[in-house]
């Protein structure tokens, strides 16, 4: 591919990216007329549509935490990952 192209595509791939942008904010606006419809309800019926929103619990592990208190363990079970990250500037 030439400059030229790879400039092409890029500028291609920024209006697609401003799109889903747009799209994104769209839909959590969206999200959040129903959120604010619903308040305490944890679930809701629309015609042919089932709405839930219920809290959901998780656990996760203070690693920074972890670290501090006890940085042996902590070691022996970090495990060094490498990827590529792709950015356009």
């Amino acid at each position: 591919m030439s400059t030229r192209e790879i400039e092409s595509k890029v500028r291609e791939l920024r209006q697609l990216q401003a799109l889903i942008e747009e799209a994104q904010a769209e839909a959590e606006g969206i999200k959040d007329a129903i959120k604010a419809y619903m308040g305490d309800s944890e679930e809701l019926r629309a015609g042919e549509y089932s709405i839930t929103w219920r809290p959901v619990k998780t656990a996760r592990i203070d690693t920074t935490a972890l670290k501090k208190a006890l940085p042996d363990v902590a070691a022996a079970f970090t495990k060094e990952v490498t990827t590529r990250r792709f950015c356009v500037a």
